[in-house]
């Protein structure tokens, strides 16, 4: 794979209060510059939510209602958060769910493409018996010594999943074909449906 001729991207994680729809509590958005993660420009937000964090949810990423009780709420990041993203490709793990969260809280943004390690993940190597982001560390033991927080914090997450990205990514000789193998359909990025062809 030629990094070369990728277009901009981020690597994006993002966390939620434990409710459906979520309030955002924690956002990474993370560069991938020459085929490794540029921590130097990365974006990391945390956000008081309107409601409550879950217990739930506190016990997974361990951001509480404490925590978080003197971070911005949302109305004071989101322009921070969309000028960052901008008209980039994003990347995320099982991608619908960070793009829909995103998508919901900044109405009108719309990436160039949204590439999912999930799915590239089960075209790249289809014996797997799993692919969470777990499983894919164990499989492919990407170094995750420089990696700030812990698992399922957005730094973290996002950090490791631009590493199994860009081991992914050797398996597919062009960008294009990456792409093909990775946006889930309906997400932007995806192809364009063809035209059923008419008699007239």
């Amino acid at each position: 794979m030629n990094f070369a001729t990728w277009p901009s991207l981020l690597v994006v994680d993002v966390e939620g209060n434990g409710l459906n729809p979520p309030d955002l509590v924690e956002i990474a958005a993370l560069p991938v510059r020459d085929g490794r993660p540029d921590t130097s420009t990365a974006g990391w937000w945390q956000i008081r939510p309107r409601r409550p964090v879950t217990p739930f949810a506190a016990r997974v990423h361990g951001l509480t209602n404490q925590t978080l009780a003197a971070c911005p709420p949302w109305n004071d990041v989101a322009v921070q958060v969309r000028e960052r993203l901008g008209t980039a490709w994003i990347a995320a793990h099982n991608a619908h769910v960070d793009y829909r969260a995103l998508a919901a809280h900044l109405p009108g943004w719309q990436p160039a493409g949204v590439v999912d390690t999930l799915r590239l993940a089960r075209t790249a190597l289809p014996d797997l018996p799993k692919y969470t982001l777990d499983a894919l560390i164990e499989h492919l033991q990407p170094d995750l010594s420089a990696v700030a927080d812990q698992r399922h914090r957005a730094r973290y997450d996002a950090y490791a999943t631009s590493l199994v990205l860009i081991a992914l990514a050797e398996s597919y000789p062009t960008w294009d074909q990456l792409a093909a193998a990775a946006v889930p359909p309906g997400l932007p990025g995806s192809p364009e449906p063809e035209e059923d062809p008419t008699l007239w």
